[in-house]
């Protein structure tokens, strides 16, 4: 278990005590202590082994293990008798190969334990903690403080993201509108690409919105009444989020439309140019296919100046139609 506990330490009065080591001794301490006191174990993908002997010890539902063991949930929050469960899904954003990732939070809240079960390498809970233990009024509310934190972690990362995709649009929007129009292949594919992306955040961020609109109300077993008005600043931030990701994909669909569009375009220039040039190629081929023909009896033939009439009637019509076309603009 020392490889998966992450971090384990007993909270009371909003500051970090010693305990026992071993987190079902820290448990019964927090719980004899009695006031605000509470356990916080954070672990990192368990084996279901691992977790089983957490699970006793903390009388975890089993439905509730099972999701945190198998992972891939959608962002939910169930409550039963001894505990709260919630689901929460951190995105990590990577600049190198401008891409979204997701992880997986799994929150498990009692009357005097917080246990944190983290999938996927981002969205580390190391950070939250620090800054919670440097704000002891905030962890004098007990469990619910822990809730609090992480999720306004996990949503202000949203905001976060959501303006480096931006940034990662507007340069596509650069891209696609440019005169030249850049690679029309590989702009399509980047597109598609930014598209499943957003996707995979929309999936974080949508299913969340009725969790934190729970946890804003009252009547949540083992939530603090006190904290309800910081999860509605935490459900405001969420729908700032979520409104920016649908923005993202709304204009994303916009410029795969105009992107397409502008393919059409300059499909339609090419064949009118293409059918241009052969308009003017067709009249030196229709004169030259006629006296290419084997009649004795032919006008002309016999014209000491028929060869050069001919050259000059065809470079003549060819000079008209080119005019013609460029004026039209097919040329």
């Amino acid at each position: 278990m020392r490889g998966v506990i992450v971090d384990c330490a007993i909270y009371r009065d909003g500051h970090r005590s010693d305990g026992p080591s071993d987190f079902s001794d820290a448990l019964e301490y927090a719980r004899a202590s009695g006031g605000d006191a509470f356990l916080w174990i954070g672990l990192h993908e368990p084996t279901e082994g691992e977790f089983d002997h957490v699970a006793e010890e903390f009388a975890l539902h089993p439905l509730a293990v099972e999701d945190a063991l198998k992972a891939h949930q959608r962002p939910k929050l169930e409550v039963y008798d001894d505990s709260l469960f919630m689901v929460l899904k951190p995105v990590v954003y990577e600049p190198e190969s401008d891409t979204v990732s997701t992880g997986e939070l799994m929150v498990f809240m009692g009357d005097s334990f917080v246990v944190t079960v983290r999938h996927g390498e981002g969205a580390p809970l190391g950070a939250v903690r620090k800054r919670l233990e440097a704000e002891p009024e905030v962890l004098r509310h007990g469990p619910t403080s822990v809730l609090y934190a992480i999720s306004d972690a996990v949503v202000d990362h949203y905001i976060e993201v959501a303006a480096e995709l931006q940034v990662d649009l507007e340069e596509m929007e650069t891209e696609v509108f440019q005169p030249t129009g850049g690679d029309a292949k590989n702009t399509a594919s980047r597109i598609y690409t930014f598209k499943r992306q957003v996707l995979e955040f929309r999936r974080a961020t949508g299913p969340l919105a009725a969790p934190m609109t729970r946890l804003a109300g009252a009547g949540v077993p083992f939530v603090n009444e006190r904290a309800q008005p910081f999860f509605r600043d935490v459900s405001d931030h969420l729908t700032r989020a979520t409104e920016q990701v649908e923005g993202l994909d709304r204009l994303l669909s916009d410029i795969l439309s105009a992107h397409l569009a502008q393919m059409g375009v300059r499909q339609n220039d090419d064949m009118r140019k293409i059918s241009a040039w052969a308009a003017m190629a067709a009249v030196p081929t229709m004169v030259a296919g006629i006296y290419g023909m084997n009649f004795e009896h032919m006008p002309e033939l016999g014209w000491a100046l028929g060869y050069p009439a001919v050259i000059v009637v065809m470079a003549v019509a060819c000079a008209g139609l080119y005019r013609l076309f460029k004026s039209r603009g097919w040329l």
